[in-house]
């Protein structure tokens, strides 16, 4: 699928390809919008909140199908930033390119974060290079938004819940719209 080039197209894109699920009990759209309701609830900056609503926009745009299980790393941070970056300032898709990293980071730096992930991330998590070693982990803590990728991460792993997040994707348009970056 082509990238977004405006906020229509990402909206058209939840819209399409929302419903599909990837192994985590809940659809794309609902981990989004649950993402970003909990980004939301802890006080995150709007950058943030967005960059939890649109953090696997890159399976969105790279699977054509539903997808359950990996058996390859579909670098989809890559792909879902590259994609925002052409609409969204740094502060929104810099921790979506992190947000694979720092799960990798936690699972170095906190000896219980591997345990509490969901089995689907523990899957990935091998097909992603598995936990940081010192050097990395040291390495990762040296780049910009480092600290808002583990926050989205933290995100990331709780918002796979059964209940419904009682949002609409529509609800986060116009913060979307305030962080849209001149054209």
């Amino acid at each position: 699928m082509t990238p977004p080039s405006r906020l229509e197209d990402i909206e058209r894109l939840y819209a399409a390809r929302g419903g599909l699920t990837y192994g985590e009990g809940v659809t794309q759209l609902e981990h989004a919008l649950q993402c970003a309701v909990l980004a939301q609830a802890a006080g995150a900056s709007p950058s943030l909140v967005a960059a939890a609503l649109l953090h696997d926009i890159g399976h969105l745009l790279q699977h054509e199908r539903e997808a359950t299980a990996f058996s390859a790393d579909d670098h989809h941070e890559a792909a879902g930033a590259e994609a925002l970056a052409g609409l969204f300032g740094e502060p929104v898709w810099r921790p979506v390119a992190l947000h694979v990293a720092a799960k990798r980071y936690l699972c170095f730096a906190e000896p219980d974060y591997f345990a509490a992930l969901s089995p689907a991330s523990q899957a990935s998590l091998k097909l992603q290079g598995g936990p940081f070693d010192a050097a990395r982990a040291a390495a990762f803590e040296r780049l910009p938004y480092w600290r808002e990728a583990r926050d989205l991460r933290r995100f990331d792993d709780t918002g796979k819940r059964d209940q419904p997040a009682d949002r609409e994707f529509a609800d986060f348009l116009p913060l979307l719209r305030a962080l849209l970056i001149a054209a």
